[in-house]
């Protein structure tokens, strides 16, 4: 069972963590990739890489036949995409290639979520009420939880409220479960609004060795998916984390599990009561958090355990020291509830004296587009404490230089600083209950300082931007004119600046002095109102990314002389991103009430459903079904008039 090679039939950065873990083992590394991801970081990582068509992330004969090619052995799926796909399992052993997971047999019986809670419940474990009929959900009563029954990450999942919303959301859950798993099946099961979500990572081998591995608690959830995961959990008893362990590893034995996984409960921390969720036959998102505090290399044991070796240590033996904490960075909106976003990443560094791990599927000039998941980082912290790790970890966000393209730093840090987050009240409800600040909002101070250090770094390079009489000093003039005006635009507001040169480095901004210390080629060192300002500034294009203490601010430089463009018209309703449009559900002259979904866009592996705005008349619809929008994009028309007119 031994291999020297591992084609890796993953993506992003868990492609680039595994690839990382086989060469520190020796062992030769071949990646996978579409053509979206030529350029990606895990691909020049990789010591070869083998193109697949788009799409083939999802193609099993594809990655087979990569794997033939490289003359690969070993075969690590990662998380997502085909890594609890059992045909994908069974096909790659048929091919007398090593799987690095559990058995095919584990993955077709835990994958089927239905036949997991039987599994538990023969195990003596608590179950929530469930079914995959949708004809009983009045026996399980709302709030209820759609899930997909093959998969994970919060794709194929639906929470729903009434009635009213079920037919929709079912069908919704369903559509995200094909798209992201080739496996349209759900369930249904009872919603718990106040709980904590708490999983069991355990690693089996094939000589029937199970430990566990302490638990972690993914609480902070937004659109059903986690963006904050931390060990231990800070609620958990003694005597509870003991029996949520002692369940876990009782059903790993039951079930003969191999290698690396993962067993999921809900907890109430009111009554200590907890309930079985899933199995998830994989690596986890959240292993970071896991390997820092045991000090265990998740990957190298799940290769090890492939090559048909033991776990390289006993339960007695294992320590759990500190508290870590991992938060998932996203390219996306909060402050427009969360809407993805893509575009050019045109910085992305963490801080050179950042002693926090950094696990990216990005670097700055990355494009991100709307194929994938937008996951673009996750950023783990270990410290001797539970708030130490939470303020560090703010602080490693806040130092980073991230931009071009709307992302949830900010959010991530407001959730570390928040006065809930470090008392431990992260029950599922969080979001809801502490009111998280969604975004950065500046004081009229610092966004004049931003301006000032913008301002002085325009003024500077405009030289760069001309093409005749470059001898001549940048706004040299040989007489009075008034002042300079720049405008920029700030999370979609115009800002005009006027300024004014003084001398080679003193210039006039909000009729204040300003003293330039120095501008290199991508520093702004200035003195404001007798304060010294230090900035970080990357520009691409119109586009300036300034970074300080608390983090970085993107503006746009409004060009001088616009362009035509096009207007949006009455009535339209846009695309809030670029997509696919994947369903319609209205016609020209159909009647709609305000609130109903008219079409259906898909994003990022991720449904959009557009609604109406008002009561009226669909006057016209601009696209059909399977066209890619861009952001923008007017869709339909919609003539606002009562329905009984």
């Amino acid at each position: 069972m031994k291999f020297n090679s591992i084609l890796v039939a993953n993506r992003g950065e868990i492609a680039s963590r595994i690839i990382k873990t086989s060469q520190k083992l020796g062992l030769k590394s071949i990646a996978v990739y579409v053509d979206a991801d030529k350029d990606a970081p895990f691909v020049k990582q990789a010591d070869e890489a083998i193109k697949i068509s788009d799409g083939g992330y999802l193609d099993i004969d594809a990655i087979i036949n990569a794997a033939k090619i490289s003359k690969a052995e070993a075969i690590h799926p990662g998380y997502g995409f085909l890594s609890e796909n059992a045909l994908f399992a069974k096909k790659i052993q048929k091919e007398k290639l090593i799987w690095i997971g559990p058995g095919s047999e584990i993955i077709s019986k835990m994958g089927d979520k239905l036949e997991a809670k039987e599994l538990a419940i023969q195990s003596g474990i608590p179950t929530l009420p469930k079914t995959s009929d949708p004809k009983k959900i009045n026996k399980i009563g709302f709030p209820l939880l759609i899930k997909a029954a093959a998969g994970g990450g919060g794709k194929g999942m639906r929470v729903v409220y009434s009635k009213t919303e079920f037919k929709d959301a079912l069908a919704a859950a369903q559509r995200e479960a094909l798209s992201g798993f080739n496996d349209d099946r759900v369930f249904i099961e009872k919603y718990i609004e106040k709980s904590r979500h708490i999983e069991i990572q355990i690693l089996g081998d094939s000589f029937g060795n199970i430990i566990h591995l302490g638990e972690r608690e993914c609480s902070i959830q937004r659109r059903y998916q986690k963006i904050i995961e931390e060990t231990p959990s800070s609620r958990l008893s003694v005597e509870v984390r003991k029996n949520m362990c002692d369940a876990a590893v009782n059903l790993a034995k039951n079930l003969q599990y191999t290698s690396a996984g993962t067993i999921e409960f809900l907890y109430d921390d009111k009554t200590d009561e907890f309930w079985f969720l899933e199995v998830n036959t994989r690596l986890q998102v959240e292993h970071p958090v896991t390997e820092m505090v045991t000090g265990i290399d998740l990957v190298a044991e799940q290769i090890s355990i492939a090559q048909g070796n033991k776990i390289s240590i006993s339960q007695k033996d294992l320590v759990f020291k500190g508290h870590a904490i991992e938060a998932r960075l996203y390219a996306e909106d909060p402050e427009n509830n969360f809407l993805p976003d893509i575009g050019k990443m045109i910085a992305f560094e963490k801080h050179p004296n950042d002693d926090a791990r950094w696990d990216n599927g990005v670097m700055s000039g990355s494009i991100i587009g709307t194929d994938f998941d937008p996951m673009l980082a996750k950023i783990i912290s270990w410290k001797k404490t539970r708030e130490q790790a939470a303020l560090s970890l703010a602080k490693s966000l806040e130092s980073a230089h991230i931009g071009g393209i709307r992302n949830n730093r900010d959010f991530l840090v407001s959730i570390l600083r928040s006065e809930e987050f470090l008392d431990g009240d992260t029950t599922s409800d969080f979001l809801e209950v502490a009111g998280i600040s969604r975004g950065k909002h500046l004081t009229d101070q610092e966004l004049n300082e931003v301006l000032a250090i913008a301002t002085v770094w325009i003024q500077k390079n405009n030289k760069k931007y001309v093409n005749v009489a470059k001898f001549i000093p940048a706004n040299w003039t040989n007489g009075r004119l008034p002042k300079q005006k720049n405008t920029f635009i700030f999370k979609g507001d115009e800002i005009s600046v006027l300024y004014k040169n003084i001398s080679d480095n003193v210039i006039e901004v909000f009729d204040s002095v300003v003293e330039i210390i120095d501008v290199s080629s991508n520093v702004v060192e200035i003195l404001f109102n007798s304060k010294r300002l230090s900035a970080k500034v990357t520009q691409d294009g119109e586009l300036l990314l300034i970074h300080q203490s608390f983090g970085d601010i993107l503006l746009s430089l409004k060009p001088r002389f616009m362009l035509p463009g096009k207007s949006t018209q009455t009535g339209g309703l846009t695309a809030p991103m670029p997509g696919k449009i994947i369903g319609i559900n209205t016609k020209v002259g159909a009647k709609v009430k305000k609130g109903d979904t008219l079409l259906i866009l898909e994003a990022m592996k991720m449904e959009h459903s557009i609604k109406a705005t008002s009561d009226g008349l669909v006057k016209e619809l601009f696209f059909k079904k399977n066209d890619q929008v861009e952001n923008g994009a007017t869709l339909l028309i919609l003539e606002p008039k009562k329905i009984n007119e």
